[in-house]
Protein backbone atom coordinates (compact mmCIF):
# COMPACT_ATOMS: atom_id res chain seq x y z
CA UNK A 1 0.00 0.00 0.00
CA UNK A 2 1.78 3.16 -0.88
CA UNK A 3 2.53 5.80 1.49
CA UNK A 4 -0.12 8.71 2.37
CA UNK A 5 1.71 12.80 1.86
CA UNK A 6 2.75 14.07 5.10
CA UNK A 7 1.55 18.01 5.21
CA UNK A 8 4.32 20.04 6.40
CA UNK A 9 4.61 23.88 8.08
CA UNK A 10 7.31 26.46 8.20
CA UNK A 11 7.08 29.99 8.42
CA UNK A 12 10.32 30.31 7.26
CA UNK A 13 10.01 28.72 4.12
CA UNK A 14 11.02 30.48 0.79
CA UNK A 15 9.96 30.60 -2.82
CA UNK A 16 13.02 27.28 -3.46
CA UNK A 17 11.97 25.79 -0.71
CA UNK A 18 8.45 25.45 -2.62
CA UNK A 19 9.59 24.22 -5.05
CA UNK A 20 11.83 21.87 -3.71
CA UNK A 21 8.93 20.58 -1.75
CA UNK A 22 6.26 20.80 -4.69
CA UNK A 23 8.86 18.31 -6.55
CA UNK A 24 10.32 16.06 -4.23
CA UNK A 25 7.46 15.63 -1.58
CA UNK A 26 4.52 17.41 -3.26
CA UNK A 27 1.74 19.93 -2.27
CA UNK A 28 -1.64 19.32 -0.78
CA UNK A 29 -4.44 21.83 -1.51
CA UNK A 30 -7.34 21.66 0.44
CA UNK A 31 -9.51 24.98 -0.47
CA UNK A 32 -12.89 26.56 0.10
CA UNK A 33 -13.71 29.64 -2.05
CA UNK A 34 -16.28 32.02 -2.22
CA UNK A 35 -16.97 35.02 -4.69
CA UNK A 36 -19.26 37.55 -3.42
CA UNK A 37 -20.27 40.92 -4.73
CA UNK A 38 -21.87 43.22 -2.90
CA UNK A 39 -21.48 41.19 -0.21
CA UNK A 40 -23.88 38.48 -1.75
CA UNK A 41 -22.41 35.08 -2.66
CA UNK A 42 -22.49 34.45 -5.89
CA UNK A 43 -19.54 31.04 -6.85
CA UNK A 44 -18.46 28.43 -4.79
CA UNK A 45 -15.18 26.46 -5.45
CA UNK A 46 -14.13 23.58 -3.52
CA UNK A 47 -11.16 22.37 -4.37
CA UNK A 48 -8.83 19.18 -3.63
CA UNK A 49 -5.73 19.05 -5.19
CA UNK A 50 -2.18 17.23 -4.94
CA UNK A 51 0.67 18.89 -7.08
CA UNK A 52 4.34 16.93 -6.62
CA UNK A 53 6.63 15.56 -9.51
CA UNK A 54 5.66 12.97 -11.59
CA UNK A 55 8.78 10.73 -9.75
CA UNK A 56 6.87 11.79 -6.22
CA UNK A 57 2.63 10.75 -7.50
CA UNK A 58 4.91 7.19 -8.83
CA UNK A 59 6.47 7.03 -6.09
CA UNK A 60 2.91 6.98 -4.12
CA UNK A 61 0.88 5.04 -6.10
CA UNK A 62 -0.70 8.01 -8.62
CA UNK A 63 -0.73 8.72 -12.20
CA UNK A 64 0.19 5.12 -12.63
CA UNK A 65 -1.67 4.61 -15.46
CA UNK A 66 -0.86 7.77 -17.35
CA UNK A 67 2.40 6.98 -17.19
CA UNK A 68 2.30 3.77 -18.35
CA UNK A 69 0.21 5.18 -21.24
CA UNK A 70 2.71 7.51 -21.98
CA UNK A 71 5.31 5.15 -22.00
CA UNK A 72 3.59 2.82 -24.51
CA UNK A 73 2.82 5.98 -26.81
CA UNK A 74 6.28 6.87 -26.54
CA UNK A 75 7.15 3.67 -27.54
CA UNK A 76 4.90 2.92 -30.70
CA UNK A 77 6.15 6.60 -31.65
CA UNK A 78 9.57 5.51 -31.91
CA UNK A 79 9.43 1.96 -32.97
CA UNK A 80 7.89 3.25 -36.08
CA UNK A 81 11.27 4.81 -37.45
CA UNK A 82 13.63 1.96 -35.52
CA UNK A 83 13.19 -1.11 -35.01
CA UNK A 84 13.33 -2.32 -31.66
CA UNK A 85 13.55 -5.82 -29.61
CA UNK A 86 10.21 -6.52 -27.70
CA UNK A 87 12.19 -6.03 -23.97
CA UNK A 88 14.02 -3.15 -25.14
CA UNK A 89 13.57 0.75 -24.18
CA UNK A 90 14.89 4.00 -25.76
CA UNK A 91 16.64 5.75 -22.50
CA UNK A 92 18.17 8.46 -24.61
CA UNK A 93 17.61 10.48 -28.13
CA UNK A 94 19.91 12.77 -30.03
CA UNK A 95 21.26 13.99 -33.48
CA UNK A 96 24.71 12.74 -34.20
CA UNK A 97 26.54 10.60 -36.94
CA UNK A 98 28.99 7.78 -37.28
CA UNK A 99 32.33 8.16 -38.84
CA UNK A 100 32.92 5.62 -41.70
CA UNK A 101 37.16 5.11 -41.88
CA UNK A 102 37.22 2.92 -44.68
CA UNK A 103 37.53 3.15 -47.29
CA UNK A 104 37.94 7.01 -46.63
CA UNK A 105 36.93 8.96 -43.65
CA UNK A 106 33.38 9.79 -44.37
CA UNK A 107 30.58 11.23 -42.00
CA UNK A 108 27.07 9.71 -42.15
CA UNK A 109 24.69 12.07 -40.47
CA UNK A 110 21.46 10.05 -37.97
CA UNK A 111 20.31 10.36 -35.06
CA UNK A 112 22.05 8.28 -32.12
CA UNK A 113 20.13 5.98 -29.66
CA UNK A 114 21.42 4.37 -26.78
CA UNK A 115 18.55 1.98 -25.81
CA UNK A 116 18.79 -0.25 -22.99
CA UNK A 117 20.32 -2.76 -24.75
CA UNK A 118 23.05 -1.50 -27.27
CA UNK A 119 23.77 2.29 -28.59
CA UNK A 120 23.53 2.68 -32.74
CA UNK A 121 23.04 5.28 -35.07
CA UNK A 122 19.97 5.24 -37.06
CA UNK A 123 19.48 6.88 -40.36
CA UNK A 124 15.32 7.73 -41.32
CA UNK A 125 15.57 8.50 -45.01
CA UNK A 126 16.33 6.42 -46.30
CA UNK A 127 15.98 3.77 -43.58
CA UNK A 128 19.09 2.21 -42.43
CA UNK A 129 20.99 1.64 -39.29
CA UNK A 130 24.57 3.06 -39.78
CA UNK A 131 25.89 1.85 -36.58
CA UNK A 132 25.37 -0.82 -33.68
CA UNK A 133 27.21 -1.93 -30.63
CA UNK A 134 25.74 -3.94 -27.49
CA UNK A 135 26.18 -2.18 -24.01
CA UNK A 136 27.75 -5.18 -23.11
CA UNK A 137 30.60 -4.87 -25.62
CA UNK A 138 31.32 -1.46 -24.70
CA UNK A 139 34.14 -1.45 -22.64
CA UNK A 140 35.43 1.95 -22.89
CA UNK A 141 34.12 5.74 -23.68
CA UNK A 142 35.95 9.33 -24.02
CA UNK A 143 35.52 12.37 -25.61
CA UNK A 144 38.14 13.80 -28.17
CA UNK A 145 38.11 17.31 -29.39
CA UNK A 146 39.10 17.54 -32.96
CA UNK A 147 38.69 20.05 -35.76
CA UNK A 148 35.56 19.68 -38.63
CA UNK A 149 36.05 19.91 -41.96
CA UNK A 150 35.31 23.79 -41.47
CA UNK A 151 38.29 23.76 -38.97
CA UNK A 152 36.54 24.41 -36.10
CA UNK A 153 36.99 22.12 -32.97
CA UNK A 154 33.96 19.65 -32.22
CA UNK A 155 34.18 17.09 -29.82
CA UNK A 156 33.38 13.43 -30.52
CA UNK A 157 32.58 10.40 -28.41
CA UNK A 158 35.30 7.26 -28.86
CA UNK A 159 33.76 4.30 -28.49
CA UNK A 160 36.09 1.54 -27.48
CA UNK A 161 34.85 -2.30 -28.13
CA UNK A 162 36.11 -5.86 -28.61
CA UNK A 163 36.00 -4.85 -32.93
CA UNK A 164 38.10 -2.14 -32.37
CA UNK A 165 37.68 1.91 -31.86
CA UNK A 166 34.38 4.21 -33.30
CA UNK A 167 34.14 7.81 -33.44
CA UNK A 168 30.84 9.16 -33.30
CA UNK A 169 29.24 12.44 -33.12
CA UNK A 170 26.32 13.97 -31.10
CA UNK A 171 24.37 16.64 -30.18
CA UNK A 172 25.26 16.13 -26.42
CA UNK A 173 28.26 14.27 -26.15
CA UNK A 174 29.33 14.76 -22.42
CA UNK A 175 25.90 13.70 -21.64
CA UNK A 176 25.88 10.91 -24.10
CA UNK A 177 29.33 10.05 -22.17
CA UNK A 178 27.97 10.06 -18.86
CA UNK A 179 24.99 7.80 -19.38
CA UNK A 180 27.22 4.81 -21.51
CA UNK A 181 29.37 5.44 -18.06
CA UNK A 182 25.86 4.61 -15.76
CA UNK A 183 25.49 1.87 -18.15
CA UNK A 184 28.13 0.06 -17.27
CA UNK A 185 30.86 1.22 -19.79
CA UNK A 186 34.42 2.17 -18.51
CA UNK A 187 35.60 6.26 -18.69
CA UNK A 188 38.87 6.29 -20.51
CA UNK A 189 41.56 9.00 -21.10
CA UNK A 190 41.24 10.61 -24.27
CA UNK A 191 43.69 10.06 -27.06
CA UNK A 192 44.26 12.55 -30.25
CA UNK A 193 42.76 12.09 -33.17
CA UNK A 194 45.36 10.17 -35.75
CA UNK A 195 47.80 12.66 -37.33
CA UNK A 196 46.92 15.32 -34.66
CA UNK A 197 49.44 15.97 -31.66
CA UNK A 198 47.97 15.96 -28.16
CA UNK A 199 47.17 19.00 -26.44
CA UNK A 200 49.45 20.24 -23.89
CA UNK A 201 45.97 20.59 -21.23
CA UNK A 202 42.69 19.59 -21.72
CA UNK A 203 39.90 20.31 -18.64
CA UNK A 204 36.73 20.91 -17.29
CA UNK A 205 36.98 25.12 -16.76
CA UNK A 206 34.24 27.64 -16.03
CA UNK A 207 34.29 30.64 -17.99
CA UNK A 208 32.48 33.82 -16.75
CA UNK A 209 30.46 34.87 -19.53
CA UNK A 210 29.22 38.82 -20.06
CA UNK A 211 25.56 38.76 -20.80
CA UNK A 212 23.36 42.33 -21.56
CA UNK A 213 25.20 43.79 -18.69
CA UNK A 214 25.45 40.74 -16.22
CA UNK A 215 27.41 37.87 -15.65
CA UNK A 216 27.32 34.44 -15.12
CA UNK A 217 29.56 31.25 -15.04
CA UNK A 218 29.31 28.84 -17.72
CA UNK A 219 30.80 25.38 -17.20
CA UNK A 220 32.88 23.79 -20.44
CA UNK A 221 35.93 22.36 -21.51
CA UNK A 222 39.20 24.77 -22.09
CA UNK A 223 41.92 23.28 -24.13
CA UNK A 224 45.75 24.58 -24.69
CA UNK A 225 46.47 22.73 -27.90
CA UNK A 226 50.13 21.89 -29.22
CA UNK A 227 50.64 25.22 -30.72
CA UNK A 228 49.64 27.24 -27.34
CA UNK A 229 46.32 28.25 -28.42
CA UNK A 230 43.71 28.78 -25.67
CA UNK A 231 40.20 28.05 -26.39
CA UNK A 232 36.96 27.59 -24.19
CA UNK A 233 34.22 25.81 -25.19
CA UNK A 234 30.40 24.78 -23.67
CA UNK A 235 29.31 21.75 -24.10
CA UNK A 236 26.19 22.65 -26.43
CA UNK A 237 28.40 25.91 -28.72
CA UNK A 238 28.87 25.49 -32.24
CA UNK A 239 32.26 27.51 -31.85
CA UNK A 240 34.80 28.44 -28.96
CA UNK A 241 33.95 31.40 -27.02
CA UNK A 242 37.27 31.77 -25.97
CA UNK A 243 40.00 31.50 -28.78
CA UNK A 244 43.58 33.13 -28.11
CA UNK A 245 47.19 32.66 -29.76
CA UNK A 246 49.90 33.19 -27.78
CA UNK A 247 51.50 36.48 -29.05
CA UNK A 248 47.33 37.63 -28.81
CA UNK A 249 48.09 37.30 -24.50
CA UNK A 250 49.62 40.41 -22.54
CA UNK A 251 49.42 38.91 -19.02
CA UNK A 252 47.90 35.91 -16.91
CA UNK A 253 47.23 36.57 -13.36
CA UNK A 254 45.30 34.33 -10.25
CA UNK A 255 43.52 36.33 -8.66
CA UNK A 256 41.30 35.70 -5.89
CA UNK A 257 37.54 36.01 -6.43
CA UNK A 258 34.62 34.07 -5.67
CA UNK A 259 34.06 30.47 -8.61
CA UNK A 260 31.83 27.17 -8.68
CA UNK A 261 35.17 25.54 -7.72
CA UNK A 262 36.80 28.12 -5.42
CA UNK A 263 38.09 31.13 -4.36
CA UNK A 264 40.93 31.64 -6.93
CA UNK A 265 40.26 32.27 -10.53
CA UNK A 266 42.84 32.52 -13.69
CA UNK A 267 42.32 36.22 -15.22
CA UNK A 268 44.03 35.84 -19.07
CA UNK A 269 44.28 39.51 -20.35
CA UNK A 270 44.41 39.58 -24.53
CA UNK A 271 45.65 42.55 -26.23
CA UNK A 272 42.99 43.99 -28.26
CA UNK A 273 42.87 45.70 -31.89
CA UNK A 274 42.41 49.77 -29.95
CA UNK A 275 45.30 48.83 -27.83
CA UNK A 276 43.01 47.74 -24.69
CA UNK A 277 43.50 44.68 -22.84
CA UNK A 278 40.25 42.21 -22.57
CA UNK A 279 40.00 40.01 -19.44
CA UNK A 280 39.18 36.37 -19.91
CA UNK A 281 38.24 34.59 -16.55
CA UNK A 282 38.64 31.35 -16.23
CA UNK A 283 38.02 29.14 -12.98
CA UNK A 284 39.08 25.58 -12.40
CA UNK A 285 39.60 23.07 -9.75
CA UNK A 286 43.72 24.20 -9.81
CA UNK A 287 43.72 27.61 -10.93
CA UNK A 288 47.74 27.49 -10.67
CA UNK A 289 48.73 24.92 -12.84
CA UNK A 290 46.10 26.88 -15.43
CA UNK A 291 47.65 29.68 -15.41
CA UNK A 292 51.35 28.45 -15.35
CA UNK A 293 50.40 26.44 -18.66
CA UNK A 294 49.14 29.32 -20.39
CA UNK A 295 51.97 31.94 -19.30
CA UNK A 296 55.05 29.22 -20.43
CA UNK A 297 53.13 29.07 -24.05
CA UNK A 298 52.91 33.17 -24.47
CA UNK A 299 56.17 33.86 -22.79
CA UNK A 300 54.92 35.73 -19.85
CA UNK A 301 55.33 35.00 -15.87
CA UNK A 302 51.76 33.31 -14.10
CA UNK A 303 51.32 36.32 -11.07
CA UNK A 304 49.88 34.69 -7.95
CA UNK A 305 47.07 36.28 -6.35
CA UNK A 306 48.30 38.79 -3.65
CA UNK A 307 45.07 41.67 -3.46
CA UNK A 308 41.50 40.64 -1.84
CA UNK A 309 38.57 39.90 -3.82
CA UNK A 310 36.75 42.26 -5.95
Amino acid sequence: MAEALEPTRDLRATLPDLVDALLDKGVYLDLDLIITVADIPLIGVNLRATVAGIETMLEHGMMRRWDAQTREWVRRSVTRQLPLADDEDVVARMAGGHRLQEPAPLWRPGTVYLTTRRLLVWRAEPRELLWQADLADVVGVSLRTEPSVGGEDRTRVVIETPAGETVLSAAAPERLRDLLVEHGARPTTARPARGEPAPLLREHTWYLEQLAGRSTWRGGTAVLDADGVLTWQGALDGRPAVRLRPEDIASVDVERDRSPVGRQVVVVRARADDGAAAAVRLATADATRLAQAVADVAGRRALEPTGGSR
